[in-house]
């Protein structure tokens, strides 16, 4: 059994989207928790078995995957006719893999320093910067939709989905805003969002 343990609006969102994608409702529950907010409601949930008592959680026969990047792989493998998942024996495998080992190691970190004014020789140094970022993206999504080329994949809901959630940091490029709202408009990440509104509702 698989279950997914998920909070309203928060990075759990884009995994709910993604089962979506993946045609995977009917194998996997998904339990609504209560999280900590940055406003400072919410709260950690008891019946979230996280060790932080955070979200995204998947639990798979009693097995915890942590981590959206991890959650993400895990069930597009489950699930592999989707297509998600990446070239799958072949060598952009590699390039696929690294998107996703990027945006944990690197983005999502820059991201965090970018918010938060923090700057520091040894972070620039280790991460560089979001400009950088930046860039790098917009290299690889000039003339092409998705990160892969032609083919929407894990990757592109995990990284496009940072930037809809933090419009703050959604840069003056065309390429890189077109395909941010390409992954936002799909029809299952708009089922999520509109998911969410109800569970919201709901707890209102």
């Amino acid at each position: 059994m698989l279950t997914l343990y998920h909070a309203p609006f928060s990075r759990s969102s884009r995994i709910v989207a993604l089962i979506d994608e993946l045609g995977l409702q009917d194998r996997v529950h998904i339990e609504p928790v209560t999280v900590p907010r940055m406003d400072g409601g919410g709260g950690r949930d008891p019946k979230n078995p996280h060790p932080e008592g955070k979200v995204p959680l998947l639990v798979h026969d009693g097995a915890m995957i942590r981590e959206s990047t991890a959650i993400a792989l895990y069930l597009a493998e489950l699930a592999p006719e989707a297509g998600l998942a990446g070239p799958v024996g072949a060598p952009d495998r590699g390039t696929f893999l690294s998107w996703l080992a990027w945006y944990s190691g690197v983005l999502e970190p820059v991201i965090v320093f970018t918010l938060c004014e923090m700057d520091h020789p040894v972070l620039a140094t280790t991460f560089r910067g979001l400009p950088e970022a930046i860039d790098r993206l917009a290299v690889a999504l000039h003339g092409q939709p998705y990160l892969m080329g032609d083919d929407y994949t894990v990757a592109d809901l995990i990284i496009a989905s940072t930037f809809s959630t933090l419009p703050q940091v959604m840069p003056e490029n065309p390429d890189i805003q077109g395909w941010v709202s390409r992954c936002a408009n799909r029809p299952a990440m708009k089922r999520a969002v509109a998911y969410d509104a109800e569970l919201m509702a709901a707890t209102a």
